[in-house]
């Protein structure tokens, strides 16, 4: 199978043109390929097909093999792919997701992607979509007791859903430990991505993120999207571009209130092209 490994600050998948490859078990293949010493080392598979509702549609599977419904970071190499290998010379392109179909504004520099503004969609806040189990309709700087201590939480969905909790210090904190508190805490029916969230300043957020079926990453865009959109729930940052910094980089989200859309700006980046035997 002939793939290319790609980058969105950090957060690394194992990309492959289906207009061209057959992936015949891609939950088998995700894990394998996404192995970092046995494989090619991601944080998940993302599958480049066509569709007949968009410009092209993208599959995503996470490092354990499950089905993931959209990645930020992904999604912007998904379109460096197409431009930059050539399957189309359009510059705003829609792509088709699980989680419904998205628009990508493509910068070009010396003929090859240098950053992709994504329209994320609108986020979704409803408990029961997201889903969170809650009494009340929406989960904004709620208590909760993970193992054994109170967090207070924001509960948001960007097509994956997402419990952002504010700290003090995100450097020292013990990832591994309470990353999978969360993930597979009974309040997420569907499990869980966690951003835990440092406030800067009223336009700057710092997070690390445990993925839901990939544990830490660099980066998650959706993650920041979210984070963002409940930073301004709570009121610790101003109604404009939020700059939220991730182990990988830096990505620039905003959220039109009176359209309900949240965009996210950000860089794609080809790590290398491959082949391997599966």
């Amino acid at each position: 199978m002939k793939f290319t490994k790609m980058q969105g600050i950090g957060n690394d998948y194992v990309y492959v043109n289906c207009f061209k490859e057959t992936v015949e078990d891609p939950k088998t293949t995700a894990i394998k390929v996404s192995d970092r010493h046995f494989g090619i080392g991601s944080d998940g598979l993302i599958l480049i097909k066509p569709s007949e509702v968009a410009d092209f549609q993208m599959d995503m599977y996470n490092a354990d093999g499950s089905r993931g419904a959209m990645c930020g970071n992904g999604i912007r190499c998904v379109a460096k792919y197409v431009y930059d290998y050539g399957l189309t010379d359009k510059t705003f392109i829609s792509v088709e997701t699980a989680s419904g179909i998205k628009y990508l504004d493509l910068t070009v520099e010396n003929g090859k992607v240098a950053l992709v503004k994504v329209n994320m969609g609108a986020p979704i806040l409803e408990a029961k979509k997201i889903p969170v189990v809650s009494e009340k309709e929406q989960v904004i700087n709620e208590p909760l007791l993970v193992d054994g201590k109170e967090y207070r939480i924001t509960g948001v969905s960007m097509g994956n859903p997402h419990a952002i909790t504010y700290i003090d210090d995100v450097k020292g904190l013990d990832i591994e430990k309470i990353g999978p508190k969360f993930e597979s805490h009974p309040a997420f029916p569907d499990r869980v991505n966690t951003e835990f969230v440092k406030v800067l300043d009223d336009h700057t957020v710092e997070m690390r993120v445990w993925e839901r079926g990939s544990g830490e990453t660099l980066a998650c865009g959706t993650g920041a999207c979210a984070v963002a959109v409940a930073s301004i729930l709570n009121g610790y940052v101003k109604e404009e571009e939020v700059t939220v910094k991730l182990l990988g980089g830096d990505l620039k989200i905003y959220w039109d209130r009176e359209e309900n859309l949240v965009y996210m700006t950000g860089p794609a980046a080809v790590v290398f092209d491959g082949e391997i035997a599966l």
